[in-house]
């Protein structure tokens, strides 16, 4: 299609390379006219490892578009709200961070954190484990649409 319609190779350039891709609007348009992820993705293997906690810190602090959480040593970090991982490296003044395009099209930050298990473009449930946090300080940032969002409506 692109090499016959010049038209539909500028959009593609356009919104592919250009600008950021929305996995939430794609899965929401896939789900509408070709239904649900089949049930038979969901089943669970036996050797998966089991990991569903909630977001515990015991301080958080405002911290240049986000919040600086202050966490226990070795801290594992749970995953906050199903979604796609969109970026992982490293942000200046962030640390090593992973970028999470949630279902609900609000993009979070998760920095100062190490993982093996996960890699781009994989999905992540709510609750599963992201990685640990080194040392005491993570930091989290909250983004719709390139707006950063106020933290505390999140966490």
């Amino acid at each position: 299609v692109i090499k016959k319609n010049p038209s539909f190779k500028n959009k593609i350039i356009k919104y592919v390379y250009e600008e950021n891709i929305n996995f939430t609007k794609l899965k929401n348009i896939y789900d509408k006219y070709f239904g649900k992820i089949l049930s038979i993705d969901k089943v669970v293997p036996k050797e998966e490892k089991v990991f569903n906690e909630k977001l515990s810190y015991s301080k958080a602090s405002v911290y240049k578009d986000g919040v600086e959480l202050k966490v226990d040593d070795n801290y594992l970090v749970p995953n906050l709200e199903s979604g796609i991982v969109v970026f992982m490296g490293d942000k200046e003044g962030y640390g090593n961070t992973i970028i999470i395009e949630q279902i609900n099209g609000i993009d979070v930050w998760y920095s100062n954190i190490n993982t093996n298990d996960i890699k781009l473009y994989d999905y992540i449930e709510k609750g599963k484990l992201l990685g640990e946090v080194k040392g005491q300080k993570m930091y989290m940032v909250f983004q719709k649409d390139g707006k950063v969002l106020n933290y505390k409506d999140y966490i």
